[in-house]
């Protein structure tokens, strides 16, 4: 029998193991290190100001953001920013870059019970390298048949992606954290989309739910296997 969904992808961040929350640690020490100069509001503002503007530049990711930083502080201190100020956000940056993998509750679980009846993606955005480096240290790379690692999630990139999955578009699921990049744009593209919620949003990434058929929403990725036999019997 042709199973109804052949294909599971899963995005990375925040969906398998955390990473929002390492961003925000980060982020809290660059409003310490520049309190002096702004307050803390004006600086956020300031960040993500710049975080927008250098996305089509630098991409997601780690670096991205440790570029914007010290962007924004050169920007707020009129060009007198400190050199050790400067020294110590590269090296908060290393740190995010080095940080061990925590799998988020449920994660390895799911993954391994579905790897054993699907075709399982992983479609991420970010830096090659940190990506590759987060998923090889998770333990559940040899579970995913391919990895996709993208510049941007949309749906014509869905739709090349499962194009060359059994099942196609149609019979594909694309499980994430985001509506924006997880969820709409792989219901764009044919598939079906489950938000699984993270306590922790980044502002780029909120956008209302579809209303749309083929979309879902889960409390954690414990009930996602649930979820993926109820489909197939629909």
């Amino acid at each position: 029998m042709v199973r109804k969904l052949q294909t599971i992808a899963f995005d990375a961040d925040d969906t398998l193991w955390h990473n929002e929350r390492f961003f925000r640690l980060t982020q809290d020490r660059f409003l310490e290190l520049l309190a002096d100069h702004a307050e803390a509001e004006a600086l956020e503002a300031r960040l993500t100001e710049a975080e927008r503007r250098n996305l089509g530049q630098y991409g997601f990711g780690v670096k991205g953001f440790v570029l914007s930083m010290i962007e924004t502080a050169v920007e707020v201190t009129d060009g007198r920013v400190p050199g050790h100020v400067i020294g110590e956000l590269l090296a908060v940056g290393r740190d995010m870059l080095a940080h061990p993998i925590e799998l988020l509750p449920h994660a390895q679980d799911a993954v391994e019970r579905l790897a054993g009846t699907h075709h399982l993606v992983l479609i991420t955005k970010g830096d090659l390298l940190h990506q590759e480096r987060k998923l090889a240290q998770s333990g559940l790379g040899e579970m995913f048949e391919r990895v996709e690692i993208v510049s941007d999630k949309k749906a014509p990139v869905y739709s090349t992606i499962f194009a060359g999955c059994p099942g196609g578009a149609v019979g594909a699921m694309m499980v994430g954290n985001s509506m924006k990049s997880d969820v709409r744009p792989a219901i764009d593209a044919g598939a079906w989309g489950v938000f699984v919620p993270h306590e922790l949003e980044w502002a780029f990434e909120a956008a209302d739910p579809p209303e749309a058929p083929r979309f879902r929403e889960i409390d954690h990725l414990g009930q996602l296997p649930g979820l993926v036999d109820r489909i197939e019997q629909i």
